[in-house]
């Protein structure tokens, strides 16, 4: 099985409202997440993606990054990336999670929204199936966080049609690490109980995801 792991937007995204209302001396959160006092989402998305690769491929696993670079690279190429791999080796030996992290307002002030989430396209697939085993692994790894959840079509995720998500061969599943825009979940997501805390949630899922389609 080969394991994509794409970590959404880019830099360019720094001057497209994906980025925290400006940071207090109440919020300290490691630079590697900042730029001008603001925590933003490209750079956790790519903190995040690269630990669970570097576990996986640690454990022997087949993972890679559809976008290492720090640019903006477009959805169209993204999925041209995944979907080159997934007629090479097949989709069905290939998945692929987009990492993001979520907000409801434009950064200009805090929110209230807050929780983790994950996302697939409308319907049956099997993406549902990898969703399922993440969001197990959530309640596991994320304890006392809140889960956010869409139980009308039978089944814990949430649907919606993502570029990336309805476009890919393979089976996907977009996932939303907690909102940037909320103190609350800022603090967590980005201390090292937070950060674990996601990273694990996604190696184990797919592991476990992996071991149920040998059965």
């Amino acid at each position: 099985m080969i394991i994509l792991i794409d970590a959404g937007h880019g830099q360019n995204t720094e001057q497209n409202g994906k980025f925290s209302p400006l940071l207090d001396d109440t919020i300290n959160i490691g630079s590697e997440f900042t730029n001008k006092g603001r925590f933003r989402e490209w750079k956790y998305n790519r903190v995040i993606a690269s630990q669970i690769v570097n576990i996986l491929k640690e454990m022997k696993y087949d993972a890679r990054l559809v976008t290492p670079e720090d640019a903006d690279v477009s959805l169209s190429e993204r999925i041209r990336r995944i979907n080159t791999i997934c007629n090479k080796e097949g989709a069905s030996n290939v998945l692929l999670i987009s990492v993001h992290a979520n907000a409801v307002g434009d950064g200009s002030q805090w929110m209230k929204a807050y929780g983790w989430e994950a996302y697939t396209t409308r319907g049956k697939t099997k993406s549902d199936i990898l969703a399922d085993c993440l969001y197990k692994r959530a309640d596991a790894n994320v304890k006392g966080r809140k889960i956010r959840e869409d139980w009308t079509d039978g089944d814990r995720d949430k649907e919606a049609d993502f570029y990336i998500i309805k476009r890919a061969y393979c089976p996907a599943v977009l996932t939303e690490n907690f909102f940037y825009d909320n103190k609350d979940d800022l603090k967590y997501m980005t201390s090292e109980e937070g950060i674990q805390g996601v990273v694990r949630l996604h190696v184990e899922g797919i592991i476990d995801y992996i071991e149920g389609q040998k059965k």
